[in-house]
């Protein structure tokens, strides 16, 4: 795996991905950045989102649950000193989907947390606090 940041301006850079996609990412105004962006630590808390929604699709489809939406909305703290690293993160998963039983979407939530997201994994071993929930609406 591999990815490429360059710097453009100010506080703006664009990383390029080994599988050929870019994304820019920016800083705020007063930290010299012109707000063009997500922030390095949004990006972080993105790529656990993406990265746990997938496991916990792929888990529920391949028990052939009927879904139709997952969003992963993520709340973070951070420490009030530098650096400032996350100390505590909370995943809550809204899935949809038609006759989706509780004990499918509990495992997936779980088997993501504790075997699968590698993100998550690894934030978890860095110390920070990761809890995670889930809702489940019947389409």
């Amino acid at each position: 795996m591999q990815t490429t940041v360059k710097w453009t301006d100010g506080r703006q850079f664009v990383a390029e991905t080994g599988s050929g996609h870019s994304v820019v990412i920016d800083g705020p105004p007063d930290h010299g950045g012109r707000n063009t962006g997500p922030r390095p630590m949004e990006m972080l808390l993105m790529g656990l989102g993406s990265c746990a929604s997938f496991d916990i699709l792929d888990i529920l489809e391949k028990s052939r649950a009927d879904i139709s939406n997952c969003v992963a909305s993520i709340e973070a703290e951070r420490a009030d000193a530098v650096p400032a690293v996350f100390t505590k993160i909370h995943v809550h998963f809204t899935v949809t989907g038609r006759d989706l039983k509780e004990s499918q979407v509990k495992r997936a939530v779980d088997l993501s947390a504790e075997k699968y997201c590698s993100v998550s994994i690894m934030l978890g071993k860095g110390g920070v606090e990761i809890s995670h929930g889930y809702t489940i609406i019947d389409a």
